[in-house]
């Protein structure tokens, strides 16, 4: 089932999300929902505030980016099979020297702007089956994972702008609060403060 991706200004996505067991309620449901979400949004990454929910999971599939001319066969072949689940992600580590990349993001259309962020990170998670995992990532699919984390931390790529662009692109964030955008997928606008 295709959720509603939440929009900018909804307070969820400024919320630190919480961890989940292995119990919480039909989560292999609320996985495939997220999945057919995103593909459905074209996206790379989805994270669960996305789509409402403040808790320690998102799903990567970076694969699109393996269509690039200009990336080496390693970094092709790594995004290729970069379809993963993140639960209880903890960054351990980043490194390297910090890069420019253009970035947007689902539940903030029609905005896209050059965010730093260090090349290399080594991430402890669970996977779907709660095993888990500790692995390092680089390049384009390091940065997509940081992307997805930092939703599970409150953050959006946003908040990592320059005050300059921020005031730059304030009237947009405006409009996307309001609803006043037009996108091909379904979304959740924040509720209108009523006036006193």
């Amino acid at each position: 089932m295709i959720l509603p991706i939440v929009a900018y200004g909804d307070p969820v996505l400024k919320k630190k999300a919480k961890p989940i067991t292995k119990d919480y309620p039909k989560l292999e449901e609320l996985l495939e929902n997220m999945w057919e979400t995103m593909y459905n949004a074209t996206g790379v990454g989805l994270a669960a505030p996305q789509v409402g929910l403040p808790i320690r999971l998102f799903v990567v599939d970076a694969s699109p980016f393996a269509e690039d001319d200009d990336l080496s066969e390693e970094e092709i072949n790594s995004l290729k099979d970069s379809k993963l689940v993140f639960i209880n992600a903890q960054i351990v580590e980043e490194f390297g020297d910090e890069w420019a990349f253009n970035e947007g993001c689902l539940s903030i259309p029609e905005i896209r702007e050059d965010v730093f962020r260090k090349p290399k990170i080594t991430i402890e998670y669970e996977d779907e089956n709660f095993k888990k995992q500790v692995k390092s990532f680089d390049g384009i699919l390091a940065r997509v994972i940081q992307h997805e984390y930092d939703h599970i931390e409150g953050v959006l790529f946003t908040d990592k702008l320059s005050s300059l662009k921020k005031r730059l692109i304030k009237g947009k964030l405006e409009n996307i609060s309001k609803g006043k955008i037009r996108i091909d997928y379904r979304m959740r606008f924040p509720k209108a403060k009523k006036a006193r």
